[in-house]
């Protein structure tokens, strides 16, 4: 699938079947959010898996809205280093990895996790050591049913040429 094709392709799914994702289709997600842009080439982040379903219930249980990553085939959390353009970096490598997932056939939701209430709880649960921040977790899976799409603005309604 062609990089504009998986970018009109994706949306947000929140209802997942079990299936497991191979371990090889998890690698070549996480190698796209490696390869994001980083500002000072800082590089700063780390990806966590989580496909032991345990696991996942833990992670979905300590969240407000990801509840649904119980039932995902994996579940990636984007951490960073607490650099100065953490957010941006990790956000670019989540953004990565979302359309690498849709790429590769998979469906994925993007779950906040910086500014959360629970951000430090799961930092706890994965055992990540401090000066790390919690950018997003990233539930992939297959769908469980039809999945529900929503139309976006047309272009005419948000491209503005020179001055807004």
């Amino acid at each position: 699938m062609d990089t504009l094709t998986a970018i009109s392709a994706r949306h947000s799914i929140r209802k997942f079947n079990t299936k497991p994702i191979p371990m090889d289709v998890l690698e070549k997600v996480v190698d796209a959010g490696r390869l994001a842009p980083t500002a000072r080439n800082e590089q700063p982040w780390e990806f966590v898996v989580v496909t032991d379903r345990e696991m996942l219930r833990k992670v979905g249980e300590t969240t407000d809205t990801g509840k649904f990553i119980i039932d995902a085939g994996a579940c990636i959390a984007v951490i960073c280093k607490a650099t100065k353009y953490y957010l941006e970096d990790g956000c670019a490598a989540t953004e990565n990895i979302l359309l690498a997932a849709t790429a590769l056939g998979v469906q994925s939701c993007w779950v906040a996790g910086d500014k959360k209430a629970y951000a430090t709880s799961i930092l706890n649960l994965l055992g990540v050591p401090a000066n790390y921040n919690l950018v997003s977790l990233l539930a992939l899976g297959y769908a469980d049913g039809e999945p529900k799409t929503y139309a976006k603005r047309g272009l005419d309604r948000v491209l503005h040429w020179e001055k807004f």
